[in-house]
């Protein structure tokens, strides 16, 4: 299947689990000998053979890509819940597209796309996930559950958030973070993709729902989604142009380069202000652009659930 051309349908995703599939194997493919403990393209425990012991699990497929020997140990059932929370305000459908492709997606198309490969290597490890999405309302919700019929509900809802946009739908990322929190009782890992815009409250409100996320000893990773080029460097070129907010609205009618400057020094001193106060918190802040691909994404996860674990 040519990943370029399946990502190139207009109206979203047509096979987001084989998309996912494909993102995960490449990013494992990409890796030499992992650092991680415990994750393999089997998602197996892999250590080094040592002659004398049984052939019978020797992972083969990894001697015929590296020459060297290694057994594969599977774990055993682990209680790792997580929990994906997406924002599907009209901001995160910025830029919007006349097609999609592996290099130009837009933020609601990489969080979903990125939420899904996630899915994919909790369902390899047999740990359970639950799934939530707001916007202007809390368009779903499901907890956190293991079975394959699960999984496809959850890719289903993804493929529709990237698929179904509504004009102005404003975030309300606070109140619906509270609630979110209220539902989650056992300790869970919980995934945010976000691009923290939100205009009817101010940022303090924004950062009490995440602390209230952190009770029952929950373990919170924030990624915030952006288009680095356009979103914080400002990119354009100096022709006149109509910036339409695409929550509120509002327009305004000028020439790039005569707020590029300012523009910039205020994004770039709001971006550091969030990573300041997720450090107060104790939230994992990652910056996701979403030019760069997912393996940011996949590696945090690596990492959080070592911790977590």
């Amino acid at each position: 299947m040519d990943l370029q051309k399946e990502l190139n349908k207009a109206g979203g995703f047509k096979n987001l689990e084989l998309l996912a599939k494909q993102v995960v194997e490449g990013f494992i493919a990409g890796m030499h000998k992992s650092p991680f403990h415990g994750f393999s393209a089997e998602f197996a425990e892999h250590k080094i053979y040592n002659q004398g012991e049984s052939t019978k699990h020797i992972d083969w497929k990894l001697y015929a890509k590296t020459d060297r020997l290694y057994t594969k140990r599977y774990d055993e059932e682990t209680n790792l819940r997580c929990h994906l929370i997406l924002d599907n305000s009209s901001s995160m459908h910025y830029p919007e597209l006349s097609h999609n492709s592996i290099s130009h997606l837009n933020k609601i198309g990489f969080s979903s796309l990125a939420s899904a490969s996630l899915m994919h290597i909790l369902k390899k490890q047999r740990d359970a996930v639950g799934l939530s999405i707001y916007s202007d309302k809390y368009d779903f919700y499901s907890p956190e559950k293991g079975s394959e019929r699960h999984h496809h509900m959850l890719l289903s809802k993804l493929s529709v958030a990237v698929s179904n946009k509504t004009a102005s739908k404003t975030t309300e990322t606070y109140k619906y973070l509270h609630q979110i929190a209220e539902k989650i009782h056992r300790r869970s890992l919980i995934f945010v993709f976000t691009d923290m815009f939100q205009t009817s409250e101010d940022d303090e409100k924004i950062f009490e729902a995440l602390r209230h996320l952190k009770h029952n000893k929950h373990e919170v990773v924030v990624f915030h989604v952006f288009d680095k080029l356009k979103e914080l460097a400002f990119d354009f070129d100096n022709r006149p142009k109509r910036f339409v907010d695409v929550e509120t609205g509002e327009t305004i009618d000028l020439y790039p380069d005569t707020i590029k400057e300012n523009y910039e020094k205020a994004v770039s001193e709001y971006f550091d202000n969030l990573k300041l106060r997720c450090g107060q918190y104790r939230i994992k802040y990652v910056e996701a652009d979403i030019n760069k691909g997912f393996d940011k994404i996949l590696t945090t996860y690596m990492i959080e659930r070592q911790k977590f674990i």
